[in-house]
């Protein structure tokens, strides 16, 4: 009995050694095959194979040589296939893989910033023509759609949209009052090409509500608590003179009204011209 419990020990560890040995052994041998079925794969078009191929190599690197010149070029035609489908997230992040990966070259990292400066340019453009989601979704792969800080350019795409977003609902809350120059002052501080375009029409009535004026009523232009202390007719005929130079309304109103000696004054919603 002694001699047996002595042995049984024995039995265990060299089991457990044996199918250790057998462990290591077959991924050793696994770890040969690789390079070749990863060649193949490449060699065939078979992209997700070659990935596959490409990640077990990566894991069993310690066993032996580095990742062969096939990986990097599986992953190259994946990064370049997925965004050809404009899977952006998934390209950028083989991309990215590629170029922290012995295999990559110079012109990977060349054309990960090209990807990046991309989807930068696609995003202003959808966020011109006022897609603001559209524009988010794209920043969002390069992680540019926010941040804590609140520097990012999605941020700063939000600020810009909701300023003209309120400058526009303020703007046609004073046309509904009849106040035309103060509407056409938040009119004239949209600055996005979209908003703009969708002012036109309620631009077009106070231009034409401002030219309706007449008399005491231009004078007051529905202020009541601010009346224009220049003369009307003066003042009229100066902003025209400058809308000719090629100013818009507001500049020209501006211009205008110091041009007479004037000072274009602000309280609140209010706005008029007046001497000292």
């Amino acid at each position: 009995m002694a001699l047996r419990r002595h042995r049984l020990p024995r039995f265990w560890l060299g089991l457990t050694l044996g199918l250790v040995a057998s462990g290591v052994g077959v991924a050793y041998w696994w770890e040969r095959q690789l390079p070749q079925r990863l060649e193949q794969a490449a060699a065939t078009g078979n992209l997700n194979a070659c990935l596959r191929y490409s990640e077990q190599l990566e894991a069993l690197r310690w066993l032996g040589d580095s990742a062969p010149k096939e990986q990097g070029h599986c992953r190259r035609l994946k990064a370049a296939d997925l965004w050809h489908q404009r899977q952006w997230a998934q390209a950028l992040r083989l991309q990215w893989q590629l170029v922290n990966s012995p295999a990559a070259r110079p012109s990977d990292q060349r054309q990960l910033d090209r990807w990046v400066l991309e989807l930068q340019h696609q995003s202003l453009d959808q966020f011109q023509q006022g897609n603001l989601k559209g524009a988010l979704e794209l920043l969002a792969p390069i992680g540019d759609d926010h941040n804590s800080a609140g520097n990012a350019t999605g941020d700063s795409y939000k600020e810009i949209w909701n300023r003209n977003r309120l400058l526009m609902e303020r703007s046609q809350k004073l046309v509904a009052q009849k106040r035309w120059w103060e509407a056409l002052d938040a009119l004239t501080r949209l600055d996005h090409p979209w908003w703009k375009g969708e002012s036109r029409a309620l631009k077009a009535k106070v231009q034409a509500g401002i030219n309706a004026l007449a008399g005491n009523d231009r004078e007051h232009d529905g202020h009541g608590a601010l009346p224009h202390t220049v003369p009307a007719a003066e003042l009229d005929a100066r902003v025209q003179a400058q809308i000719a130079k090629g100013l818009d309304e507001w500049a020209a109103f501006t211009a205008a009204c110091k041009s007479l000696g004037g000072k274009v004054i602000e309280a609140g919603p209010e706005t008029a011209c007046q001497r000292p």
